[in-house]
């Protein structure tokens, strides 16, 4: 919750057009990124911009670690360049590494099993929009996942019919059926989840006070419909905006600053 009310704080602070406050002046951070993504690199390099950083991009020609050179190897050349790293990459093993051998902070912008910024910028947004997070209902998640919630006192429901799901809900959030690496079982995961798609009549059965979400980028037509995430209730780009706010929280905790 710390960083959650640092990111309202800050956001309040961007928000009103004042650019005072620059605890990352003078600072660099060197963003990989072995997976292309619009949201995370713009989020990340506007946000430390704001702030007062420098963000230096590094795409899938720049760095091929474990390849061209070996992660502990890029860890370390890096930390003496740069305050901080973010990558995005493919293997969860790659985020551990960098973390082990870079002794500046290194943040995961995504891998192959979690995308914790993304759960970051959807706590603030539920924050701001519901007051409260509990109760979660949604898309099974991994066993670890959810021994993690029970293990901390939480609730964890599970259903596999969308209608009995969005019953009370105060969010409906929704996902691509096939993320990056899965498209080999795209048109599989569609025959799958046939009747999964949330639209306008799923979000009227959870009530007209529920709100939508969806990480994006969306298939329109497929998970969700054009009419539902164009909808009053959908918080979709509010969310999406929250990714630079909530990563500038983690940021200045990571910065001590």
């Amino acid at each position: 919750m710390k960083i959650l009310n640092r990111a309202i704080e800050v956001k309040a602070m961007i928000k009103s057009g004042d650019r005072s406050f620059q605890p990352f002046k003078g600072k660099s951070m060197a963003m990989i990124f072995a997976k292309p993504s619009m949201r995370t690199r713009v989020s990340f390099e506007t946000g430390f911009f704001l702030l007062g950083g420098h963000a230096v991009y590094l795409g899938p020609d720049d760095i091929q670690m474990g390849k061209r050179e070996e992660t502990r190897d890029v860890a370390r050349v890096l930390s003496g360049y740069n305050d901080i790293i973010m990558a995005r990459v493919f293997a969860h093993q790659d985020i551990l590494d960098l973390a082990k051998y870079a002794p500046v902070p290194v943040i995961n912008g995504l891998t192959d099993y979690n995308h914790p910024c993304q759960i970051m910028a959807d706590a603030l947004t539920m924050l701001e929009h519901v007051g409260r997070i509990e109760n979660t209902k949604g898309f099974e998640p991994d066993a670890k996942t959810v021994e993690i919630a029970r293990s901390a006192g939480s609730k964890i429901e599970i259903t596999n019919d969308p209608k009995e799901a969005v019953k009370g809900a105060d969010v409906v959030y929704t996902d691509v059926w096939a993320s990056m690496g899965q498209k080999e079982e795209a048109e599989y995961r569609k025959k799958v989840f046939q009747g999964f798609m949330v639209d306008e009549a799923l979000m009227e059965m959870a009530g007209p006070k529920a709100f939508l979400m969806h990480c994006l980028p969306a298939e329109r037509g497929v998970e969700v419909t054009d009419g539902a995430i164009e909808a009053p209730n959908s918080i979709v780009f509010p969310q999406a905006e929250n990714r630079m706010h909530a990563q500038n929280a983690i940021m200045l905790h990571m910065l001590g600053a």
